[in-house]
């Protein structure tokens, strides 16, 4: 008898003592996050990284636990992290990756395991169902720099971008915009992520003499046809993309940087925004916390898109977490069905607006035109 009350005291002590951590466990959000925290885009992932770090210990009401993975800025190792938040880590979502390229393998293994991914890199995904690209398109970026190009009366560019899927989006979208406003490019280079000159390039460019130069790059090799084509005299106007709109771009840019023209999103020029913008709060709120850790002057548009990520799921979460269970098919599909109806979210970059047909949500609102000025970004409208 006193065995049997001892084995039973024993028994009701252990579900006090491991029921609710059980409970606990089982009601867990679990991200995979995958960023470029080496390599080529590291001036980008690592602040995505940092910017994760600082992030609450919940998500919309529930516990949070973050699976944070470097892909090295490579496609490959990129989509074995993606294969093992799926088959190892069970994610309910995954946030990823810094570039278009790894974004594009992650997207693969995403729409696969029908799990929601938001990626941090611009692109159209093969299948839009299960990818939210994050960061504002393409072609919102670009419309912005042809109203400035054709402001300035541009008459001829050259175009030189990075050999892969983000240089060549951004190719073909120049191509037709360059068409339409009555611009002729008169010269197209390509160069590796990885490459470290681009002189054949810039001398090719600079021998057209073009009235401007537009460069498709992200992070600090932006800079490198900057620098080659200044070093070889050219004088002309050079435009660059939102992948450039990071301050290690203005440490390795130097002086070539000066003037220079490209689109960004809000959380840049924070401080300079009017005080009815409802991204103005958002954006200045995550700035101080992530300039109160990592200095001033610190911030990254880039590691502001994780943030930003983060919102997109709180909300997300918040909806869908008493209706299913986190670690299941059914909590996934919830959680992405949330995700397409955000409407009018203000993030740091700006309000977002998602559908069944826009997964990226940030439109010409969530954009700034800029400019360096004496090493300092400078909005321009």
């Amino acid at each position: 008898m006193k065995r049997r009350q001892l084995l039973s005291g024993l028994a009701a002590a252990c579900l006090l003592a491991f029921g609710p951590i059980s409970q606990a466990a089982a009601q867990t959000v679990t991200i995979g996050v995958s960023v470029s925290s080496t390599g080529p885009a590291a001036s980008l992932g690592i602040a995505q990284k940092n910017s994760i770090e600082l992030l609450p210990k919940t998500l919309g009401g529930l516990p949070v636990n973050y699976v944070l993975l470097d892909d090295a800025t490579d496609p490959a190792a990129a989509g074995k992290n993606a294969r093992r938040f799926a088959d190892a880590d069970k994610v309910d979502a995954i946030i990823a990756s810094t570039t278009v390229p790894t974004s594009l393998a992650i997207a693969e293994v995403a729409t696969e395991a029908k799990i929601p991914q938001i990626a941090l890199a611009p692109f159209a995904p093969k299948q839009i169902q299960w990818v939210f690209p994050l960061p504002q398109s393409i072609g919102v970026m670009s419309s912005a720099l042809f109203e400035e190009l054709k402001a300035r009366h541009t008459k001829t560019i050259g175009f030189i971008g990075f050999s892969d899927a983000y240089g060549e989006a951004w190719l073909k979208d120049v191509e037709k915009r360059a068409e339409e406003n009555g611009i002729k490019l008169v010269g197209t280079e390509r160069y590796a992520r990885t490459d470290q000159s681009v002189t054949a390039q810039a001398l090719k460019l600079a021998t057209q003499k073009p009235d401007a130069i537009f460069i498709a790059a992200s992070g600090t090799p932006a800079a490198l046809p900057m620098r080659a084509l200044r070093e070889r005299g050219y004088k002309g106007q050079f435009y660059q993309t939102h992948g450039a709109a990071n301050n290690d771009f203005l440490r390795v840019a130097g002086a070539s940087d000066e003037g220079v023209v490209l689109p960004t999103g809000l959380v840049l020029v924070a401080e300079q925004l009017a005080d009815t913008n409802p991204s103005k709060k958002v954006a200045l709120t995550y700035l101080k916390a992530y300039e109160g850790k990592y200095g001033a002057g610190s911030r990254n548009p880039f590691g502001a898109y994780a943030h930003d990520a983060y919102l997109l799921l709180d909300k997300a979460v918040a909806t869908v977490g008493k209706k299913a269970t986190p670690g299941t098919p059914e909590f996934r599909a919830a959680l992405r069905d949330a995700l397409e109806k955000t409407s009018n979210l203000p993030l740091t970059h700006g309000l977002s607006n998602m559908s069944a047909t826009d997964h990226s949500g940030l439109g010409q609102g969530a954009r700034a035109l800029i400019t360096i000025e004496k090493d300092s970004w400078k909005l321009l409208k």
